[in-house]
């Protein structure tokens, strides 16, 4: 068996339900036993599992439960308070579409600067810029200020960048539901090249025939905690008769 690509050994990480609330660097680099103070919460407390090369997990859960959060300390958005998160490959994210996007720059210079951010060259980006803008669809629109594009156009350009990196670990939190059903099918045939190509994936979605289409695996996170690790037909199946919803 290869070594795992993704290793979360005994993950925890806290929250404050007032925003207002700041944690000192006292508190980052007291003991991580510390009892937890009024007003915080674990949105994660002892995860842990590993994932090997080439795998397609499903993340399954209600909303608030800590699946995007998953997907955060994976990418090294945020940090854990406790335990470790160690990822041995790049990942390529789409967990939130305005991520790496400036309003005020146009699609073409948005797309060099989050391929470019992301690790592609600019002879890389170059290369690969006619192929980005024919996937998303706007051609139209590659000297518009992103600030103007619909709800739906950002996503196809954030989808058409993410995807043409080539990271080995490709998250995807639920952003595709903005897209149109035509588009967000044709993101979905991507994704299947990528995964027939070896690539591993994070899949977030409320959706039970998405989540069979793509995945073998299911994480099921119930109030942060990782209830099953399993084949994701026995995931989603818990997953169902706990909340009584009738398996599509």
């Amino acid at each position: 068996m290869k070594a795992p690509v993704i290793t979360l050994s005994g993950v925890g990480i806290r929250f404050r339900r007032n925003r207002r609330g700041r944690r000192s660097f006292k508190d980052m680099f007291s003991a991580r036993r510390r009892r937890i103070r009024p007003g915080e919460f674990w949105a994660l407390r002892n995860v842990a599992f590993t994932v090997q090369p080439g795998e397609a997990i499903g993340v399954v859960g209600r909303n608030g439960q800590g699946k995007s959060t998953l997907l955060k300390l994976v990418t090294g958005v945020v940090l854990p308070d406790e335990g470790t998160v160690s990822v041995a490959e790049g990942v390529a994210p789409l967990i939130e579409i305005t991520g790496g996007f400036v309003d005020d720059l146009t699609v073409r210079e948005n797309v060099y600067l989050t391929a470019g951010l992301h690790g592609m060259t600019k002879r890389q980006i170059a290369e690969r810029f006619d192929e980005i803008i024919e996937f998303a669809e706007i051609a139209d629109f590659v000297e518009t200020p992103y600030k103007h594009l619909s709800s739906g156009m950002k996503v196809r350009i954030a989808f058409a960048v993410i995807s043409r990196l080539e990271e080995p670990i490709l998250l995807v939190d639920e952003v595709l539901a903005v897209g149109d059903k035509a588009f967000r099918e044709k993101c979905y045939r991507r994704i299947e090249e990528l995964l027939a190509g070896g690539r591993t994936l994070f899949f977030v979605s409320h959706n039970e025939r998405d989540l069979k289409r793509f995945c073998t695996r299911g994480l099921y996170l119930d109030k942060g905690a990782l209830v099953l690790d399993a084949p994701i037909a026995e995931v989603l199946a818990l997953y169902n008769s706990q909340y009584g919803i009738k398996p599509a």
